[in-house]
């Protein structure tokens, strides 16, 4: 199975990058969106990937 990283357009708050990452990394995506809140200097990093990472078919 080849995975690709991608934004999620289902599991999404924001833009769908934590939702895309918890799909990649096959846990829950509230694990994902609750260490980005933990580690909060992360909104620069979360809009720059938001820009790199591609949206799913």
């Amino acid at each position: 199975m080849d995975k690709k990283l991608r934004r999620s357009r289902t599991d999404r708050w924001v833009s769908g990058v934590c939702g895309g990452i918890a799909e990649y990394l096959d846990i829950p995506s509230i694990a994902v969106r609750l260490g980005f809140l933990i580690l909060s200097p992360t909104l620069l990093i979360y809009i720059i990937l938001a820009v790199l990472i591609p949206e799913e078919d």
